[in-house]
Formats: C-alpha cells, sequence, structure tokens
C-alpha cells in the first residue's frame, strides 16, 4: 500500500511530534525534512562548501548529526532552504521516499504544497509565534525574548521566500496545538488519517 500523510508547519509547532506519533501509529515510515535542510546548512557551514553541492552529495549519515536540533542548525536550515537549487536537490529524495510501499510519513514546510500535492492527507500544525518561542526556549534555553524576536524573523524568511513558501494546503486541515496537548494533537491528526484509510 502507497499512503502519504503531509504534515507541514512552522518551527516549534509539534509537527514533528504529531509525525513521529502518526507514522508510529499506523506503521508507516517517517521522514523529517527539516533535518535534510538542518543537515546542508549545518555541514556547508563545516566545511565552507557550496549548499547546492552539499545537498547533491547528502548521505544518511548526514541525518545522524547531533547538531542537527540546534538554534544556529535551525537558522542555517532556512537560509539554505531559500535556495531554489538546493530545494530542487532534495526533492526527488523526498518524493521517493513519500510513494515508498508500506505507508509514509512527511514532515516539513512545503509537503502538502509542493513535494506531495496529491498525498492522501495533509495536516498543517501550526501555533501562536509566542507559545512556539516558549517551547522552543525550553528545548533550548538562552534569552526567551531572543528566541522569540529568531521564531518571528524565520517564519517571515519561511513564509516570504519565492520557491515554495510556508503556507497550508488549499486541502489541509488546520490543527492549531496553542492550547492543545499533546495527546490532543496527536488524537487530532490520527483521526483525519484513520478517516481517510477509512
Amino acid at each position: 500500500m502507497r499512503f502519504t500523510i503531509a504534515i507541514d508547519g512552522p518551527a516549534a509547532a509539534g509537527k514533528g511530534t504529531i509525525s513521529r506519533a502518526v507514522a508510529e501509529r499506523f506503521g508507516f515510515a517517517h521522514l523529517d525534512t527539516g533535518a535534510l535542510y538542518r543537515a546542508v546548512g549545518v555541514k556547508a557551514q563545516a566545511t565552507g562548501r557550496d549548499p547546492v553541492d552539499t545537498a547533491r552529495s547528502l548521505s544518511p549519515a548526514d541525518l545522524e548529526r547531533d547538531d542537527l536540533r540546534t538554534l544556529a542548525a535551525g537558522q542555517a536550515a532556512s537560509k539554505v532552504a531559500a535556495l531554489p537549487e538546493v530545494r530542487a536537490a532534495l526533492v526527488d529524495f523526498q518524493r521517493e521516499f513519500a510513494r515508498r510501499e508500506g505507508g509514509a510519513v512527511l514532515d516539513g514546510r512545503d509537503i502538502g504544497t509542493v513535494i506531495c500535492p496529491g498525498a492522501e492527507v495533509k495536516l498543517f500544525v501550526t501555533a501562536s509565534p509566542e507559545v512556539r518561542a516558549h517551547r522552543r526556549w525550553l528545548e533550548v534555553g538562552g534569552d526567551e525574548v531572543q528566541v522569540l524576536a529568531e521564531v518571528r524573523e524565520r517564519d517571515a524568511r519561511d513564509m516570504n521566500r519565492a520557491d515554495a513558501p510556508l503556507r497550508p494546503a488549499e486541502d489541509a486541515l488546520v490543527i492549531d496545538t496553542s492550547d492543545l496537548s499533546i495527546e490532543e494533537a496527536v488524537a487530532a491528526a490520527c483521526a483525519a488519517v484513520a478517516a481517510r484509510l477509512a
């Protein structure tokens, strides 16, 4: 069975947590596409190589780095993701993963709009910038005011980029997690998938 679930949304909205839970619940493979961009951004910075060349030569081992969840990696990812050549280099990998036998869940920022517009289920997970910044601050620490500024800066860059801007697909179910527990958000996502599978 080929069944694709596209889960998009801004940083720290909960899409990664929801995606992993949905994949586990239905026995589907999971791909955090943001990790691809984080790996490209971090590796390009560390090696001084061109981000496009880095994207074209990305290996599974690059996704195992332990520095991909840092704020710096997130900022690097957002910058390289704005480069159309980097995005193009990673599209085929994502599309092949999405149509693998046994079902797949992909989370990112343009899965339902660009990578997999024909996905069987499209979700857009969001929350207010303040809630997302607080969650990120709890995760990485630092100055919470600065974290909020960085979340807003990243949102502006992701939503206003010319190539594949962050936005919900027209047929996506929007789940606002601002006032939801993890369990409630996961339940809403799983209900949408179960309804489509039925």
